[in-house]
């Protein structure tokens, strides 16, 4: 055989071997993404990064910022496409259909998705008297509603209670079981965040929603808030492995930093490997409650330990702050 006519042959071989292999990716394409990634020897895909408004709430409060430009802030400044918003900066605004349609406008014109609304001050759902929670429950409606008009996925609400422990538990599951009901014509999941008091106990806080037993009725695990009350503190990384099950959104709430840039509270990197073990694979928002440094820069830099950690920013933005009230 000539060295030409071998040459024919290999090349032949390499198309062979080629179309093996393409053959065998285009299978594999229709894999679970993790383990698709594991046989290539790749990374599973990094968790986006979202903002929380409560990260600049002060900035917010003091009229400096305007809530409808909120959106616009979180892609210009800081480069990401998701944002959680906070019902304490659009009461009075709820049912305005003109201001809601510019903010839907506002998330739209930027490339921002409007993922969840926090829930805050509509009352106990775990209210002991029967009339209360279920006023709590109605109270909820309004930002079902605009969550629903701005294409969230979700609202974030309070599990707060009072009585014993197991008191609590069922009181909290029932009024929960409500407002998942009433959230299912709009297509929205409740998730309630470790908030304080019992909700701030992992054991308790997952209990009641496998009592719930509904699957748009989920979590919200907060990195930072486990203060169950009289001095006591749950530990962090306990209650988030017990609420990633449930989780349909993450809080990586930062606090203080040292001079290398890590958060002195909390192992950002051990938090990120417990939800990752869960396999979740959504938004993980930035929400920095810090007094020192600025909003601003305590926005930056959770941003820039996230990233540390494997998640990822639509983009770079890392500019100065423009006030656009």
């Amino acid at each position: 055989m000539t060295d030409r006519n071998r040459g024919q042959d290999f090349s032949r071989m390499n198309r062979r071997q080629a179309l093996k292999a393409s053959i065998a990716l285009s299978a594999a394409a229709g894999m679970n993404s993790s383990l698709l990634a594991g046989i290539l020897g790749a990374t599973t895909a990094a968790n986006p990064i979202s903002l929380a408004q409560w990260s600049l709430h002060r900035t917010l409060f003091s009229g400096k910022l305007s809530p409808l430009n909120f959106p616009m802030v979180t892609r210009t400044t800081y480069g990401l496409d998701g944002c959680e918003y906070v019902n304490s900066f659009y009461r009075g605004k709820e049912k305005d259909t003109k201001f809601l349609a510019a903010l839907k406008k506002m998330a739209s014109d930027n490339g921002v998705k409007s993922l969840l609304i926090m829930v805050d001050g509509e009352g106990d759902l775990g209210d002991p008297d029967t009339a209360r929670r279920s006023t709590a429950v109605e109270n909820h409606r309004k930002w079902l509603e605009m969550a629903k008009f701005l294409g969230c996925h979700s609202i974030r609400v309070n599990a707060k209670s009072s009585g014993t422990f197991e008191e609590q538990m069922k009181l909290a599951a029932d009024g929960l079981s409500q407002l998942t009901d009433s959230a299912k014509p709009f297509g929205l999941n409740v998730l309630v965040e470790n908030h304080g008091g019992l909700s701030s106990n992992g054991a308790w806080l997952s209990g009641v929603m496998k009592m719930v037993n509904k699957p748009t009725c989920g979590t919200l695990p907060d990195f930072g808030n486990f203060n169950i009350g009289n001095g006591k503190s749950y530990d962090r990384y306990t209650g988030v492995t017990e609420l990633m099950p449930f989780a349909k959104a993450v809080s990586a709430k930062s606090n203080e930093f040292d001079k290398g840039g890590n958060e002195v509270r909390t192992d950002f990197a051990k938090m990120m490997k417990i939800v990752r073990a869960a396999n979740y694979t959504g938004y993980v928002g930035i929400e920095w409650e810090g007094g020192s440094p600025s909003e601003h820069e305590g926005i930056l830099l959770t941003k820039r330990i996230l990233e540390r950690c494997g998640c990822a920013a639509s983009q770079t933005g890392d500019g100065p702050f423009t006030y656009t009230a």
